[in-house]
């Protein structure tokens, strides 16, 4: 019988990486988005290897090798394949985020996520504990056309990416 249990090192790294990219995730800068996304891949491929078998043994096995292997150290080649895929994706999307945070920052000279008025009125309505009702658009006599109208916006005054202020 074969010892499955995995390294309690390797465990403690996949932690820390999802800990660390939830973290990073919900911050409002596309850079750090962006890492937190690389270091939640990292964490969910460390898994994915951990939960496939033992580290070291062949995924495939042919006729020629010893009976032990076969039956007792073979690694899964799912979790192999799933990997491999998942890199790929983690590469296609972290490419997109790189080139979505170039933009901004070529825009309006910074890359932070910008709050709409949707999560403005759902923040007011949950600080006095009332729930997000449809239909609810207004709060204390305020429209929300109106209060965007009011509501400075983070990129206001930023320069054009010609230099100079609009």
């Amino acid at each position: 019988m074969s010892d499955l249990t995995p390294n309690l090192t390797l465990i403690v790294v996949i932690v820390v990486l999802t800990a660390g990219g939830v973290y990073l995730l919900l911050e409002r800068s596309l850079t750090r988005i962006v890492l937190g996304l690389v270091m939640l891949s990292n964490a969910v491929n460390l898994l994915l290897l951990v939960a496939g078998g033992a580290a070291g043994h062949p995924p495939i096995i042919t006729d020629d090798m010893p009976a032990d292997v076969l039956t007792e150290t073979m690694a899964d080649p799912l979790a192999q394949a799933m990997v491999l895929t998942a890199i790929v994706i983690t590469l296609g999307l972290t490419a997109f985020l790189l080139a979505m945070g170039y933009r901004s920052w070529q825009l309006h000279r910074h890359d932070e996520v910008a709050d709409d008025d949707e999560d403005r009125r759902i923040a007011r309505l949950a600080a006095r504990d009332r729930p997000a009702v449809r239909g609810a658009d207004t709060d204390e006599g305020m429209d929300l056309d109106v209060e965007a109208g009011e509501t400075r916006d983070e990129t206001d005054g930023a320069p054009a990416p010609g230099g100079e202020a609009p």
